[in-house]
């Protein structure tokens, strides 16, 4: 009788343990509320988050990358260098390369419209040559930059693009990158100066 009674209250002992489980459960709710507004975890236990500053040799602002937690946690979170890929923050970042994306397009028709404009017109330098038609100088980046913005063409140095300096008179076809992905051509004409058109 006493055996029956011990295998009695083992069911009751698991019970009582099953009882006590169930209300550790509440306490344990935020954790979980928190891991589904956190990023999803990969199989590999790295986590996802969205950069809010370039970090070198990981990414841009807007990027979702995937990093060990720790290195989350520990660096990036408290920098404000990224924040956790929640559906509220992934929805703000794809409106904000909407925005990147609608400027970028105005940009680009913008360019688009200055490359033709530049395309129609050409350019004239005069420079010191002997009968030869060699420049005692030459004319480099610089100055066609320079005769462009004459002109009213916002054109930097860095946008010319010749493999030289022009050392001889003639006609050339000078090549300029404007920006993104759009290029276009300038004629440009190296004369000599008119004082040696007068003495001659």
């Amino acid at each position: 009788m006493a055996k029956t009674t011990q295998t009695k209250n083992k069911p009751k002992a698991k019970g009582d343990g099953a009882k006590k489980a169930a209300p550790a459960g509440p306490p344990r709710q935020p954790g979980v509320e928190r891991r589904k507004n956190h990023p999803l975890r990969a199989k590999n236990g790295h986590l996802s988050v969205l950069l809010t500053n370039t970090v070198p040799h990981l990414g841009a602002p807007g990027d979702l990358v995937k990093v060990r937690p720790g290195f989350a946690r520990n660096y990036l979170l408290p920098q404000g260098l990224a924040t956790f890929a929640t559906p509220h923050n992934l929805r703000v970042v794809e409106k904000h390369r909407e925005r990147l994306r609608a400027l970028e397009a105005a940009r680009r028709a913008d360019l688009m419209a200055l490359a033709a404009q530049i395309a129609q017109r050409s350019l004239t330098i005069e420079a010191n040559a002997n009968e030869e038609g060699h420049l005692y100088g030459s004319v480099n980046a610089d100055q066609i930059a320079g005769a462009l913005k004459t002109e009213g063409f916002p054109i930097a140095t860095e946008n010319v693009r010749i493999e030289g300096p022009l050392k001889e008179l003639g006609l050339y076809t000078i090549k300029l990158h404007l920006g993104q992905d759009v290029d276009t051509e300038v004629k440009l004409w190296v004369v000599p100066t008119h004082t040696e058109e007068a003495a001659s």
